[in-house]
């Protein structure tokens, strides 16, 4: 799966993005030329220059800093939601389809009433209760966006669990535990790590935009969604301070959907054995 996935071009170009990025905001003590917080209104809002090389913002702090330290944020909180996220749906969604039943259909009713509203309205209502803060976001978004993932996996297992090699398991005395862990979650894992690197851009994106907000990060914080409001009133005399997150923003979400469709690329072929083209 390794080699069909190297062979996609726009696969390995995402993931390079991905890397430099996530590298860009471990490393970013060492890499951002000025401190991101640092204000200065003697520089505000100049050119890009060697000291400054996106140039600066209304308030004289460094664009390209703040946008490397803004890397830390994003990514950082997407990834734990999509942690938080796959911890509740494997769980839910593998009892449900594995036990059947009275359990799957009070669990899928449950399911059902909860995707009747729209996930990022009610992530916009949940944040917008607990208060702003990048802590209380990332609860309003694993508390709604499990929801859907639980249902996805949920239809995986009962797939998984009608097939020849399942029971024969069953047959030859395995216990539950071993038929679920060892059987069924395994063979689910490819297409459950491929809906997550699919969807990492959409939580990317589901961050910034409740941080455009007010509801996210929380000033003097970097954060690519709060740089975008905060070049608000600036978009016709300086509308660089909105294209360079605006930009950044786009590019990471494009990459990791190139490398999503790759992995989903690899393991479609993986399952089929077809011929790869």
């Amino acid at each position: 799966m390794l080699k069909r996935f190297c062979r996609e071009k726009t696969a390995l170009a995402g993931l390079v993005i991905v890397v430099i990025f996530v590298a860009a905001g471990l490393l970013a003590p060492w890499i951002a030329p000025a401190d991101p917080t640092a204000v200065n209104v003697e520089h505000k809002l100049l050119s890009p220059s060697p000291d400054f090389p996106l140039g600066t913002d209304q308030l004289g702090r460094c664009i390209f800093s703040r946008l490397i330290y803004g890397a830390r944020t994003s990514l950082f909180y997407a990834l734990l939601v999509m942690a938080i996220i796959l911890a509740i749906s494997i769980p839910v969604g593998t009892l449900a389809g594995y036990a059947g039943g009275k359990l799957d259909n009070f669990i899928m009713r449950v399911i059902d009433i909860l995707l009747a509203f729209p996930s990022l309205i009610l992530s916009l209502a949940i944040a917008g209760l607990m208060g702003p803060g990048m802590t209380h976001l990332l609860i309003a978004l694993a508390a709604v966006w499990w929801i859907g993932y639980a249902r996805i996996i949920r239809g995986m297992v009962l797939q998984i669990k009608e097939k020849d090699f399942v029971l024969a398991a069953k047959a030859c005395g395995a216990s539950r535990f071993q038929v679920v862990f060892r059987h069924i979650l395994l063979n689910a894992l490819s297409p459950i790590m491929v809906l997550a690197t699919l969807e990492i851009g959409s939580i990317i994106l589901a961050i910034s935009g409740l941080s455009f907000l007010g509801l996210g990060a929380q000033p003097p914080t970097p954060e690519w969604g709060a740089m975008l409001s905060d070049s608000r009133p600036y978009i016709q005399a300086a509308p660089s301070l909105m294209l360079f997150p605006g930009l950044t923003i786009m590019i990471v979400v494009m990459a990791f959907n190139f490398v999503g469709e790759g992995l989903k690329n690899a393991v479609h072929f993986q399952k089929t054995g077809g011929e790869y083209k």
